[in-house]
């Protein structure tokens, strides 16, 4: 047997060694690792919905937000999603890439997804005494769609949207949402501005 071969024998042997010292007796530490991933995955406070066709993160249809003494006009949307509603130089596209609602307006929208693969329409900012991690969010597997409802705040603002999946809003899934008369727009939002780091080739 070679130096290098005793060397890794060694090696190995401590490894084993110290994890059967650290680990729990019984098995503990996979029991213990389970339950920290259940509670990883607890969404129980974000009004989750979740069925074959996808997913609804804090739909709200009642509880009005601080700023909104009464609710106000009920608004209701279609958003399509997939490769046909791409521009030019992106893999992906929503049928339109900006919506506007009134102030404290109760808001509808079915997210129809066009593609086979899976979609989202994410909208960030929103109250987070609210809306948790202060986002409203609908997720709709290919070929399915998805509705959710959600109450939005008073004051004029613009609200970002986008997809969350891996690369999906870099390769176009980017909107925003106007309450009122909006705060402006955002950048790079396909259709309506530029890019910041606009592609030389195309």
């Amino acid at each position: 047997m070679s130096k290098l071969d005793r060397g890794l024998i060694d090696v190995i042997a401590f490894t084993a060694l110290i994890a059967f010292a650290t680990a729990p007796a019984g098995g503990g530490a996979q029991v213990n690792d389970e339950r920290a991933h259940h509670r990883q995955k607890d969404h129980s406070d974000h009004r989750m919905v979740i069925d074959a066709d996808g997913m609804v993160m804090n739909y709200n249809e009642n509880e009005l937000p601080r700023d909104c003494a009464q609710l106000g006009e009920d608004v209701t949307f279609d958003v399509h999603v997939g490769v046909r509603y791409a521009r030019r130089g992106a893999a992906f596209g929503f049928d339109l890439n900006e919506w506007q609602v009134p102030p404290c307006a109760r808001v509808a929208v079915t997210l129809i997804n066009d593609d086979s693969v899976r979609h989202q329409w994410m909208v960030h900012g929103l109250p987070r005494y609210l809306y948790p991690q202060g986002m409203f969010h609908l997720e709709a597997n290919g070929g399915s769609r998805k509705t959710g409802k959600f109450i939005v705040p008073s004051d004029d603002r613009t609200y970002l949207v986008h997809c969350d999946m891996a690369h999906h809003m870099e390769k176009g899934l980017k909107g925003q949402l106007k309450v009122g008369s909006g705060s402006g727009d955002l950048p790079s939002v396909p259709g309506i501005t530029g890019a910041r780091r606009p592609d030389r080739y195309l």
